[in-house]
């Protein structure tokens, strides 16, 4: 894997929304579980965090239906679409920034940077998130999986994030917090920021993230955009 700062001069960062930008997981895992409990899925026993994080999390609405509902394929779809107006709903109150994360959106604004929302969620969602945590005007633009050929662990959703923003993968990191998605970013051929906001540690190394880190506060990541930095200021003086 390619470190952080091998990418300089940087030119873009792109992030996945549900977990890496807001803390929205409890809120999906409330929602499911809720409707779950109203059909008598898993007989009247409401889902754990573990069953959704092995489930659910990061994955595309097609393959939780086929997971949930495998002999009811559009049963599961509907009840996916009626999950996520319900989450819309939840995530209208309440909706926490991943810690650190205006530090690093100023950082990359004063950078000059090109920036993507990267999502599985529906488009819908997205730009509900995106609105409420202020950063509508932050984002170039945002790529949501399903309009894509596939979407995340294929890397397709990435591959047309750069072709949009015009960047080259050799210049650009991903920020991502469930394996599906770092997995998506590592195909794409870019080195992932794996934010251990919900899932295990063990679960997304096994994705082959270039870096686990905690947060935007973790000084891990600080580290590597200093060095970053210094690698970017080298080569402008060789220049």
């Amino acid at each position: 894997n390619k470190s952080i700062p091998d990418l300089a001069p940087l030119e873009a960062v792109l992030f996945d929304v549900d977990g890496t930008l807001c803390d929205s997981d409890p809120i999906h895992h409330q929602a499911f579980q809720e409707m779950l409990l109203e059909i008598g899925f898993n007989n009247g026993v409401p889902i754990d965090e573990e069953f959704f994080i092995k489930n659910i999390a990061g994955r595309h609405n097609d393959d939780i239906a086929a997971t949930l509902f495998p002999d009811d394929l559009p049963r599961g779809e509907k009840f996916c679409e009626d999950k996520e107006a319900m989450f819309r709903r939840l995530a209208s109150d309440k909706l926490p920034p991943i810690n650190g994360l205006y530090k690093l959106t100023k950082w990359i604004e004063d950078h000059g940077l090109k920036k993507a929302a990267v999502t599985n969620a529906p488009r819908p969602n997205a730009e509900l998130m995106i609105a409420k945590l202020g950063l509508k005007d932050f984002f170039d633009v945002v790529i949501v999986g399903s309009e894509c050929e596939r979407a995340k662990p294929y890397p397709d959703p990435y591959l047309k994030a750069l072709e949009l923003l015009k960047v080259s993968k050799d210049h650009t990191f991903i920020c991502e917090d469930s394996a599906s998605g770092i997995r998506a970013g590592v195909a794409a051929g870019m080195p992932v920021v794996g934010l251990t906001t919900r899932n295990p540690e063990n679960v997304l190394k096994e994705a082959n993230p270039t870096m686990l880190v905690k947060d935007y506060e973790d000084p891990k990541l600080w580290s590597a955009l200093e060095e970053l930095d210094k690698k970017g200021d080298s080569l402008k003086t060789a220049a």
